[in-house]
């Protein structure tokens, strides 16, 4: 069949419509609709149509701020508008020296900022270099190898063990077909394929008719047809949710915001206050204007934006040596608030390698210890290991495992690895934990004839030759006992087969979301050559039961305790089945909605039919989701936002990335991980460890806490500053202190004292308390009343000492660096307050952050180079001070202290006091 011009010019949208249910449509009306032949596929005509119409087979990129936008970005900023007015009005005034500095500090910042935007998304290019670059189909009738970005909708492909599928294919034929979806739907087990419709409201993982671009075939082979290319594809629509997927701010930026946007208006009335005073007493509109901008210079904390970079940074660095990779540097903070882990269960809280855990031979049960490709642990029946001399039938069920096996094991650089299928990786493994050897079986026993799996049959069966020939047979419970009249028992007798037994075994195993398959055997005439289905179809002997399930990370369980206990729900959203996903749940020791006294899981079915304000209950008060796809991990973690949750999404595959960019922080696994993942997420764990994020969260909390310190630490220096411009003017008298003087009084500051606070050590208990409330401000009421408290000190000393300059009859010089040294040294002593909001001195320890005092030392050696070095004096305004000026400084600096620590101990003594009694 050929589709005309007239039909390819009416059709306005492409086949791969989301109307269009193709898995649910028979291969032959899906052919029909394509107008498509599937022995001579499409013609060089229809290609060229198809693909004027549908575009090439690649995902469209995203257009991207240049850096001259992202760097002007930088001064989009409430407080840097201030800064920038008063640069340009100083200009005007010819001070340029002040304009010089004003702006200067601006440009840092920016700078600082640009550096630190690392943004950009990389995640749609990975997203195309996922796709498979080439790809075998028919075309005119003849068999054609070409580049996979020419594919079309209606395009006949040829797909073989080994092959990526290069765009979503609706099957026609296949053979034995096996498909690792793990990167798109999270199911650690490779997923049989069949050509047979399935349900129209069929879940993605169970769309077993379809083949999804990006995926990979580990058995057998098939042919399709093309159904969507590109942009359409299901890895296609994950990066339009990509895309999609709001920027969002995180609780410290969006604090800061609101801090900023506040200090604004209140810097804006202070400056027309205190403007319009001056006019009122007769002063000059320039020098009224240059008291104004002296107040809002004052009262915005320049330093901020460095000082919270820099933490940020050193954030990092103390994150890396914990195998966590911080991309952005907000997310340092984030992982501070969060109170919601989803995470995704293959690879993250699994090993992601299947393990086989129980065997059932001899109507006896055996528990197989250790986890993963390595071939270490021991099979136990009860506490003592089994000797299989003991247990024939155990013996001839894990060599049945080993024997009737196309996947190997691969060891390199102390890492094991699978080729082949997963599952029967995982059979080989329990045989050598048995000490069965693969190459000395096979050689006593090798293989003479095979049949591969079919999904018709639902097993696989081998012959071998050897002293005694025996067929092998492995498959599904029901294909195998189907088959068998006789079961072997421990003494290597026959009896018949205890159907109840067998059935409450397997009912044991499945409910420990355990995968289960069944073994048989039958003794075969010597000179065998081969067999076929008739040769197993009846009379064999049953010999045991294998199950098996990707385990949980041992580390896994104690971090998710950990995270439990510091008050951060975790939550699982995985792609596998719903028993899979509660087994693992359970057993990993997550918290959420029981009913009779298992944990509650919902199915991405059940999710479709959930509406958004419902889903929100729903999603905070369940931990377990299972067969989800990309679209609905988008939505749950909505959802959890929609409550005022942060929070954080783990993952490794294609089909996590819409969801790890929409988190308020998104982790992706370094090891496992796809170039998607990684590059929508904001954090990468190198060693694929879930534990890493409790560490990570850790570092977080103690990131948090120290720029808490250092906020209100500074704080009371701006408000100081303002107050005393105010109260100048208020009482008709000199500025204390001049613009360029308050400029460097913050800057110099902010880097050489505020920094070191960067440096304190994590305080005790920092992982018992509960996550910070999401809409809980930075400074809480105690704080703020400090901040009040040291504010007015610092107006105090520094007025009253400037007045008291010039009743002595010194120059207006001398009493503003006297001011101005005030607020440097007793900003020096107030961080020694700082290092603990709550905690006296001595509880954290006098030298336990030595940076403190080299911060102090030199900031003491930069305030005596703008005390008395010439070039300091010109640039700065500020003259040299003698022994008994400095000596009365240094008293108000000791006065403070006493003051702060008294009211630290009114405040908190008694709460500091219980936590040392607990």
């Amino acid at each position: 069949m050929r589709v005309t011009e007239e039909k390819m010019a009416g059709s306005k949208r492409p086949p791969s419509d989301k109307k269009r249910q193709w898995h649910h449509l028979e291969a032959a009306e899906v052919m029909e609709l394509l107008q498509v032949s599937a022995y001579d596929g499409l013609s060089d005509k229809e290609v060229e149509q198809r693909k004027e119409q549908y575009g090439r087979n690649i995902m469209t990129p995203k257009k991207q701020q240049s850096a001259f936008v992202r760097f002007m970005l930088q001064f989009h900023q409430p407080l840097i508008y201030i800064l920038l007015a008063a640069t340009v009005v100083t200009i005007f005034l010819e001070e340029y020296i002040d304009a010089i500095v004003i702006f200067a500090v601006v440009f840092i910042n920016a700078i600082i900022g640009y550096v630190q935007e690392s943004k950009a998304l990389q995640a749609i290019d990975a997203l195309a270099k996922s796709m498979t670059p080439r790809a075998q189909v028919i075309r005119n009738g003849v068999k054609q190898n070409i580049d996979a970005k020419e594919l079309v909708p209606g395009d006949i492909v040829l797909i073989q063990s080994g092959d990526k599928f290069p765009a979503d294919v609706r099957l026609v034929q296949q053979r034995d077909m096996k498909v690792d979806e793990s990167a798109l739907t999270g199911e650690s087990v490779s997923v049989e394929k069949n050509a047979a419709p399935v349900g129209a409201d069929t879940v993605l993982g169970d769309r077993f008719s379809m083949g999804f671009s990006s995926t990979m075939v580990t058995y057998g082979h098939g042919k399709g047809v093309v159904v969507a290319t590109g942009d359409q594809t299901e890895v296609g629509k994950i990066q339009k949710s990509i895309a999609g997927a709001q920027d969002l701010d995180t609780p410290l930026t969006i604090k800061i915001k609101e801090f900023s946007q506040l200090l604004l208006w209140v810097i804006l009335a202070l400056s027309a206050i205190v403007f319009a005073i001056g006019l009122l007493r007769g002063q000059g509109a320039g020098e009224t204007f240059m008291v104004a901008v002296a107040l809002a210079v004052g009262a915005i904390p320049e330093g901020l934006p460095v000082a919270v970079t820099i933490m940020l940074a050193l954030g990092v660095s103390k994150m890396a040596k914990r195998r966590a990779i911080i991309r952005k540097l907000v997310a340092v903070e984030t992982l501070g608030s969060t109170n919601v882990i989803c995470s995704d269960k293959t690879g993250t809280l699994t090993e992601n390698q299947m393990t086989v855990q129980r065997i059932a031979a001899g109507d006896r049960l055996y528990t197989v210890t250790g986890i993963g490709y390595r071939p270490e642990g021991e099979i136990m029946e009860g506490k003592q290991q089994v000797e299989l001399a003991s247990n024939t039938a155990l013996e001839h069920c894990l060599k049945a495992g080993i024997l009737c096996n196309d996947s190997f094991i691969k060891e390199k650089d102390g890492l094991c690895t699978i080729e082949g299928d997963p599952t029967e990786g995982a059979l080989e493994v329990a045989a050598r934990k048995a000490g069965f050897d693969r190459k000395l079986l096979e050689q006593e026993q090798p293989r003479e004839d095979a049949i591969p799996f079919e999904s018709e049959y639902q097993y696989m069966a081998t012959l071998h030759g050897g002293a005694q020939p025996v067929i092998y047979l492995k498959g599904s419970v029901e294909a195998v006992l189907d088959r068998c009249d006789k079961a072997l028992q421990p003494d290597g007798q026959l009896s018949e087969v205890n159907w109840a037994t067998v059935d409450e075994q397997v009912a044991k195993m499945a409910s420990k979301g355990l995968r289960v398959l069944a073994f048989a055997m039958a003794g075969a005439p010597a000179g065998m050559a081969g067999i076929g289905h008739d040769d197993t179809s009846s009379g064999l002997i049953y010999i045991g039961l294998q199950g098996m399930i990707d385990p949980p990370r041992q580390e896994a369980v104690e971090a998710v305790k950990l995270c439990q206990q510091a008050g951060i729900d975790v939550k699982m959203i995985t792609g596998d089945h719903a028993i899979t996903a509660a087994a693992i749940a359970e057993q990993v020791g997550l918290n959420g909605r029981r009913e009779n006294g298992r944990l509650v899981s919902i199915t991405g079915k059940e999710l479709q039919e959930i509406t958004d304000e419902e889903l929100e209950g729903i999603a905070e008060n369940t931990s377990v989701f299972a067969r989800v796809s990309p679209d609905q991990k988008l939505r749950l973690v909505k959802a959890l936002q929609a409550r005022d949750k942060i929070v954080a999404m783990t993952g490794d595959g294609v089909n996590d990335a819409p969801a790890l960019k929409q988190a308020n922080i998104g982790i992706a696994m370094g090891i496992t991980g796809t170039d998607v993942a990684k590059d929508a997420a904001d954090m990468v764990l190198t060693d694929d460890n879930f534990s890493s994020i409790e560490g990570a969260v850790e570092e977080g909390r103690s990131v948090f806490d120290n720029l808490t310190k250092f906020i209100v630490w500074t704080l009371p220096t701006n408000l100081g500053e303002g107050l005393v411009i105010l109260a100048a003017v208020i009482l008709g008298s000199q500025l204390p202190v001049q613009p360029v003087q308050i400029l460097w009084i913050n800057m110099t500051t902010a880097v050489l004292l505020g920094l070191t606070l960067a440096f304190e050590r994590k305080e005790p208990g920092i992982m018992d308390r509960p996550p910070r409330p999401s809409g809980e401000a930075i400074l809480t009421r105690d704080l703020i009343m400090r901040t009040l408290l040291v504010g007015s000190l610092l107006l105090i000393a520094s007025f009253s000492l400037f007045l008291y300059e010039l009743e002595q009859g010194t120059t207006i010089a001398e009493a503003q660096t006297v001011a101005t040294t005030v607020f440097i040294v007793l900003e020096a002593f107030y961080l020694l307050s700082c290092r603990s909001l709550v905690r006296p001195l001595r509880d954290i320890g006098y030298f336990s952050n030595m940076w403190v005092f080299y911060g102090i030392a030199a900031m003491f050696f930069f305030q005596a180079l703008f005390i008395y070095t010439p070039a300091m004096n010109t640039l700065f305004h500020s003259s040299p001070l003698d022994g008994m000026q400095l000596l009365r400084i240094f008293g108000a600096g000791l006065i403070l202290v006493i003051i702060v620590s008294v009211e630290k101990h009114l405040r908190y003594g008694s709460l500091v006091k219980k936590e040392k009694q607990r």
